[in-house]
């Protein structure tokens, strides 16, 4: 901006008010103009045009009593047609919008409690536009946007709050920790179940292979050494099947030694209890 010979620059986005001898004259627009100061005319200040920016650090309580800052952004802007009023009107514009903010603000905030507050921001953001426009208007600026930008509550609710959303998802964890533990016991349980249903079933399987092996052995004996009966073949097997089950001890128990009877007295006593076992088995069972 300058003034220089009665001739005044007024630059892009902005406008000048001029006064002749003290009274408003003009409002002069963007461009070069003729001011002849010799006659009474003066710039009384420059206007802006420009949207302008006003944060405002409002503190109040919610229904539930706590005490919460809440930040609001305020774009305005003044009007060109109505410059007059917005550069007379108002000796403070800052100062007049940030005292509609508070009155909004402490009015619409101790309505809700903390979590409704932080839900409706947009809410009372247009409360507070709404409000602004219809008061600003008659001064010669237009709100073109109001924002909550932040809603802070004191320190310590902060704190315990986010103690509470900890816990939560510590419960959350907890449960899925359980449930995955379930799970577990009961995959290793049907595991177990399978594990022993398939050794039953190969434990059956052995026993028919023995029993099948034994019948086909007394009959093989049978034909081929004549004039034995199956019941002596039978006797046999059984002595037989006992001295390698004593082998077998013998191998593989963790004690050094193991004390059998010995002598052929005791092989005839070895046949004659396990001839006598499976008697008494059968009777038990008829």
């Amino acid at each position: 901006m300058g003034q220089a010979c009665c001739c005044l620059q007024v630059d892009q986005s902005t406008v000048a008010i001029k006064e002749t001898f003290g009274r408003f004259g003009d409002v002069l627009h963007p461009g070069c103009h003729c001011l002849p100061w010799c006659l009474g005319h003066q710039i009384a200040g420059y206007l802006s045009l420009r949207v302008q920016q006003l944060d405002v650090r409002c503190e109040t309580k919610t229904k539930d009593n706590v005490f919460v800052t809440v930040v609001a952004s305020i774009q305005y802007r003044a009007l060109a047609d109505k410059a007059s009023d917005a550069f007379y009107k108002l000796s403070n514009t800052r100062e007049q919008i940030q005292s509609y903010v508070f009155d909004v603000i402490r009015a619409s905030v101790p309505k809700l409690n903390l979590d409704d507050a932080f839900e409706q921001k947009n809410d009372i953001a247009r409360a507070v536009e709404d409000e602004l426009e219809k008061a600003m208007s008659m001064y010669g600026y237009e709100i073109v946007q109001t924002l909550i930008v932040d809603i802070e509550p004191d320190e310590h609710v902060k704190r315990a709050m986010n103690e509470i959303n900890a816990a939560a998802r510590l419960r959350v964890a907890a449960n899925e920790k359980a449930e995955a533990e379930k799970i577990l016991q009961i995959k290793r349980a049907e595991g177990d179940a399978e594990s022993k249903y398939l050794a039953g079933l190969g434990i059956a399987r052995q026993r028919q292979a023995i029993v099948d092996g034994l019948r086909d052995s007394v009959l093989a004996f049978s034909v081929n050494v004549p004039g034995t009966t199956p019941k002596d073949v039978m006797d046999m097997v059984l002595v037989t099947q006992y001295f390698d089950t004593m082998k077998e001890i013998g191998a593989s128990s963790k004690s050094s030694s193991v004390f059998i009877p010995h002598g052929p007295g005791a092989v005839r006593d070895i046949a004659a209890q396990i001839r006598d076992g499976l008697l008494q088995a059968n009777t038990t069972l008829q």
